[in-house]
């Protein structure tokens, strides 16, 4: 069990991430979206936009910065939870089945979570979003191991 320790502090830390993200409130967590890409903007093109640029760039990008946020927070969450399991399981399809299912399931909790924050919903697409940055991952530092990592197979010349 000692071994898994580093893995699951790592996992419960992340899965602590994607709760405080949650729980700001919907003009909070707007604002954050808006400020990031209004950061990335100015970054860009070094100059500062009016008022009037920031609020057009930001109603045009900010569901795409959102669902994109969606998808990498559990894209991330996903390959936590894969070292841990192929640790565990070494590279076996349980591996995949596991991670999957527990980013599914605290993909779920998530949204519930976000029905009884102010300004927030939730939504099934997230869910789905969550779910398909969780898979991909999964998918490939799955391929990754088994390509690169996985000698048990292979034959000594």
């Amino acid at each position: 069990m000692k071994k898994y320790i580093f893995n699951i502090i790592l996992i419960i830390l992340w899965m602590f991430i994607i709760f405080h993200f949650s729980s700001q409130t919907g003009v909070a967590s707007k604002e954050t979206s808006n400020n990031f890409i209004i950061n990335v903007i100015n970054t860009i093109t070094s100059k500062e936009l009016s008022p009037i640029e920031q609020q057009k760039i930001t109603s045009t990008y900010s569901k795409i910065v959102r669902k994109t946020a969606h998808f990498t927070a559990y894209f991330i969450l996903g390959f936590l939870v894969f070292r841990l399991y192929y640790k565990i399981y070494h590279l076996t399809p349980k591996t995949i089945i596991y991670t999957i299912i527990l980013c599914l399931i605290y993909a779920c909790s998530d949204e519930c979570h976000q029905l009884f924050i102010s300004g927030r919903s939730g939504e099934l697409l997230d869910v789905l979003i969550d779910t398909c940055g969780a898979s991909i991952s999964t998918i490939i530092f799955y391929l990754l191991h088994q390509k690169y990592f996985n000698f048990t197979n292979k034959s000594v010349k």
